[in-house]
């Protein structure tokens, strides 16, 4: 991820933070990451992973999309070149966005690539609605609700998002899937809830 995509993220973290008068100190509190952590994101100077964006969303009460583009932006159809999407992630998970801001739109899908080995983070994920994993590439480890399941190209897994989950690429080689989580109301700007790792 290029550091003008980092900042970018930043930068809607920290608005949307600010919009709704959190401290940093409060917003760490409700997604159970450190203040520094944080801070770090708004200035750009690291990459949250996917697990932290999902606990940032759940806190602020919205689409982990609402961290890629202005949620003003609201449209009826929306191309997204694969060289234009907006990416996010570490050197061993990279989250691509690919497509936001429809009116209504309540299905976030994402293009997510993992290195040999890594993984969605230390802690599991929880979050409201539904999520489905479709293998493009390579083979992908899934634990939800403490069972695994090996999935290889074209093999998908949907389960309810509210069930303790964790995702990991087991080969040398690396994974690449089709990611798309649907939320089971429309995201609420002013409720701030739970979610997600640095």
């Amino acid at each position: 991820m290029s550091e003008q995509e980092a900042t970018n993220v930043g930068a809607r973290v920290l608005e949307m933070r600010t919009q709704r008068g959190l401290s940093l100190r409060a917003l760490a509190e409700l997604c159970e990451l450190s203040p520094n952590t944080i801070s770090l994101i708004e200035r750009g100077a690291t990459s949250p992973s996917v697990s932290t964006l999902q606990r940032l969303a759940s806190a602020f009460g919205v689409h982990i999309n609402a961290f890629f583009v202005d949620p003003a932006d609201k449209v009826q159809l929306i191309l997204t070149r694969a060289d234009e999407r907006t990416r996010s992630g570490s050197a061993s998970v990279i989250l691509e966005s690919l497509g936001y801001g429809l009116d209504g739109q309540a299905c976030d899908p994402f293009m997510v690539t993992l290195k040999p080995g890594a993984n969605s983070g230390r802690q599991l994920m929880a979050h409201q609605g539904s999520e489905m994993i479709l293998v493009l590439a390579g083979q992908l480890e899934i634990e939800v609700a403490g069972t695994r399941y090996l999935l290889d190209p074209g093999d998908n897994l949907l389960f309810r998002g509210e069930q303790p989950h964790h995702w990991r690429n087991p080969t040398n080689e690396p994974a690449e899937f089709l990611m798309m989580m649907q939320s089971t109301q429309e995201p609420d700007e002013s409720r701030v809830e739970q979610h997600l790792h640095p």
